[in-house]
């Protein structure tokens, strides 16, 4: 039996090749309507100019239809249809593929560039935590799960800066963030001596604000980087103080440490700097951006600014600060709560640690569900439900369902209703004939190693000052996978009557439902949230 884990992407890769020559065509269903009949569709239109007649040469019907490869999908059928060239699975045999290796499905498809280091930069945790602005706590949400999602990949990580306010490091616990803290200053005075060199002309320094050493000019810089590579035209003098001296020393002594780590055949630019900044903080961390290269003859080659988008609140006014943003959902969510259960829950000890899982899981859901260069628009007067099918309550309600499930397998199993689980390889998934269960593994199981490529994917290559990254796909792949397996749940008894004419279906359904935890889990630990079994 072939072995290997079963990708999307290898399968379309496979798919376009048996085509001929030019450029992709197929691409994969993702809706059940549509699922009933095919899995992956070859357009007409994109048929016809391909072939010009818009007959599919024989040969390619002989080439789909005998698919081979390494991490493609076994076919069961190719036929010419009113929409195209339509392709089926072999269902069952990708059930038993996927089903058979679960941990590999819950596993990035790629591994990172060889060697790659990343720092990343986040000046948003210098504040205190009482004037975190929410487009700051944006960026620091950001920063977290994308250095989860490279860590997955075997990116070697460092997080700057280390967190000196106590305040702050509690904050962030509070948030489930993994951030560095200390209670050390980085040493400045060889960049102090640089700047002091650079510093323009001044008749009175004694004239200076304390803590400011003078002004220097980074036209210059502008001017040879070039403004195409997205620098503010505005750009002109930066003013030297300690204080940003004492930044760009805590950077470099990163960069250092970052490089005495590395492989001995690491590059030079195998280090890249991403500053996960707000779009408040973009002016000023260009400024910063040109003046350690002014200063420093070792800073990186490589510095890319990761700009997320302003965060505005619907109907209130003024300014919410993150601690406040975060009272008022862990309210909220105790509200729901005492609604569900008819009664107070905040002073049980026992719930008090779901009620803050909770609340973080609803802030971050809010914060990483939308792509992070794009405004976000929160909408703080709606009520925390475990109904509202695209909230991270949600997906922990779900999580909690099927803890619920397997505890109840498992209990059952020890009064002997059930017997134990058997091999895998014993399992007939040929009876999972609902189409719910294909939709759990065809749209959210089997794609889910390319998902988290994509999501801690980093453009370092391309030129520019700006990179993008995809930190909203985990969540909303949750909340879908969440949404289907809330449908097949509400409608397929998945622990049936003790009979063991019964038992092939429950036992091939029960390890669907463990590849969907599986996932789940993973997908919630780049969030930094750990699963609850109840809610």
């Amino acid at each position: 039996m072939a072995t290997g884990r079963l990708g999307v992407e290898e399968t379309l890769g496979a798919l376009n090749a048996a085509l001929g020559p030019g450029g992709p065509v197929w691409f994969k269903e993702t809706r059940a309507r549509h699922l009933h009949a095919r899995d992956f569709l070859a357009p007409r239109r994109a048929l016809q100019a391909r072939f010009g007649d818009g007959q599919v040469p024989e040969r390619v019907f002989h080439a789909v239809a005998g698919l081979q490869g390494p991490g493609v999908a076994p076919v069961l059928r190719c036929a010419p249809t009113p929409a195209g060239l339509a392709l089926q699975l072999q269902r069952a045999a990708v059930f038993q593929r996927v089903l058979g290796a679960v941990e590999a499905y819950a596993a990035p498809a790629a591994s990172a560039t060889q060697g790659l280091r990343v720092l990343l930069h986040c000046p948003a945790l210098r504040a205190s935590p009482c004037v975190l602005r929410l487009s700051q706590l944006r960026a620091v949400l950001v920063a977290d799960h994308l250095a989860r999602a490279l860590r997955a990949h075997g990116v070697s990580v460092c997080l700057v800066p280390a967190v000196r306010d106590p305040h702050m490091s509690t904050f962030l616990q509070q948030l489930q963030v993994d951030w560095p803290a200390t209670s050390e200053q980085a040493e400045t005075e060889a960049l102090r001596s640089r700047a002091l060199a650079e510093l323009s002309a001044a008749g009175d320094r004694g004239a200076l604000p304390p803590g400011v050493l003078g002004s220097v000019c980074l036209k210059d810089l502008v001017e040879e980087r070039g403004r195409t590579a997205g620098y503010d035209p505005n750009l002109d003098h930066c003013l030297v103080t300690e204080d940003l001296l004492s930044v760009l020393a805590e950077l470099r002594a990163a960069v250092l440490h970052s490089s005495e780590a590395a492989a001995p055949d690491a590059g030079a630019d195998s280090c890249m700097v991403v500053h996960v900044v707000s779009c408040e903080e973009e002016f000023q961390q260009q400024k910063l951006d040109l003046l350690w290269w002014k200063l420093d003859n070792q800073a990186p080659l490589r510095q890319k600014h990761l700009v997320c988008g302003s965060v505005k609140v619907a109907g209130v006014p003024g300014t919410l600060t993150a601690p406040e943003y975060y009272k008022l959902r862990h309210t909220q969510v105790c509200k729901a709560s005492a609604l569900k259960h008819s009664r107070d829950l905040t002073e049980d000890p026992a719930w008090t640690e779901t009620f803050r899982v909770l609340s973080v899981a609803t802030i971050k859901f809010e914060m990483l569900s939308t792509a992070p260069q794009s405004q976000l628009i929160l909408a703080l007067a709606d009520s925390i439900s475990t109904k509202g099918t695209k909230s991270g309550t949600f997906v922990m309600y779900n999580c909690a369902r099927l803890a619920t499930l397997f505890e109840g397998y498992k209990h059952s199993m020890e009064q002997g209703l059930y017997p134990p689980f058997p091999p895998v390889s014993s399992l007939d998934f040929s009876l999972l004939h609902d189409e719910g269960e294909w939709l759990l593994l065809f749209n959210s199981i089997l794609p889910f190693p390319d998902l988290l490529s994509q999501a801690a994917a980093l453009e370092c290559t391309a030129p520019g000052l700006h990179t993008s990254a995809r930190t909203e796909m985990v969540c909303k792949a949750l909340v879908k996978l969440s949404m289907a397996f809330s449908s097949y749940y509400n409608r397929v008894h998945i622990l049936g009557e003790p009979r063991p004419h019964l038992f092939g279906q429950m036992f091939a359904r029960l390890q669907l439902l463990r590849a969907v935890r599986e996932v789940l889990h993973t997908g919630l630990a780049t969030l930094g949230l750990p699963p609850l079994s109840h809610i």
